[in-house]
């Protein structure tokens, strides 16, 4: 298969999944090994194209994201969320800092840890989709610092693949009583400063094998990412508002099952 063709590939399966609870880092490592590819160069492929569905979310969000860039001296409103996000995003920075090869050449290697984390995520979720507490909190930019920590704990059980940044994000903040739509809202907020650090500490990694070549073929997959992850980020928060959580649930065990019955049987 051309090179490029993968790229667009994963370049899908990037956008379409990393803001939905059915983890796109899972997604991404099952379609490499369904597609062959190897370790290496297409490992930093994974990182550096989520900067193209980050970009998606600034786009959708450029608004409301500048007035509070712009208002962040004289708004109590814009300091409190930036302050909020810088929280959530603390964590996992920390974590990923310190155990980042441990991460990425050790869990990111187990298929089979892969699927049982995405039937184990795809569970969980259906049991927060029927037995959620009554949200308290429905503002995505004026949540309280205590849940902002809170959820940015969460989003440290995504170091996991299988588990899913966006799927830990939004059931934790169910779980400490932020509405549904509100605590996908603010998943796609944690996922700017998040995803853009970990494009920095990726490309700086790596920086020996990005040559011109490889450049091209990060580009066709940023672009793909970008175009499919718009699409997403416009349509998910109504469809979490019309059909809950369980799809992805449904989604999670489906694909979890599919890959233990390849793994097992191949």
């Amino acid at each position: 298969m051309p090179d490029w063709i993968a790229a667009v590939i994963l370049g899908l399966v990037e956008g379409l999944t990393e803001f939905i609870p059915v983890s796109s880092t899972g997604h991404l490592l099952l379609t490499k090994k369904l597609l062959g590819l190897p370790s290496g160069f297409w490992d930093t492929f994974s990182v550096m194209i989520q900067l193209g569905a980050i970009l998606a979310v600034v786009v959708v969000y450029f608004q409301k994201l500048w007035k509070v860039l712009i208002t962040l001296p004289s708004d109590p409103k814009s300091r409190w969320f930036a302050t909020s996000v810088l929280l959530s995003v603390l964590p996992s920075m920390a974590i990923a800092f310190v155990a980042h090869d441990f991460i990425k050449t050790v869990l990111f290697e187990s298929v089979v840890l892969i699927c049982v984390m995405l039937i184990l995520g795809g569970i969980v979720l259906l049991i927060v989709d029927r037995w959620a507490p009554e949200p308290k909190e429905h503002d995505a930019m004026q949540l309280s610092w205590k849940r902002s920590l809170g959820v940015g704990f969460c989003q440290c059980l995504a170091m996991v693949p299988g588990v899913s940044r966006s799927g830990a994000t939004i059931v934790g903040g169910v779980l400490l009583g932020v509405d549904r739509r509100a605590a996908a809202e603010f998943s796609f907020f944690m996922a700017i400063p998040t995803m853009v650090g970990a494009f920095a500490l990726d490309f700086w990694s790596n920086r020996d094998v990005l040559t011109g070549e490889n450049l091209g073929i990060i580009a066709i997959g940023f672009v793909v990412s970008f175009f499919s992850g718009l699409i997403v980020v416009k349509t998910m928060l109504d469809f979490i508002n019309r059909y809950g959580l369980a799809p992805y649930g449904w989604w999670r065990i489906g694909v979890g099952l599919i890959g233990l019955g390849v793994v097992f049987l191949g």
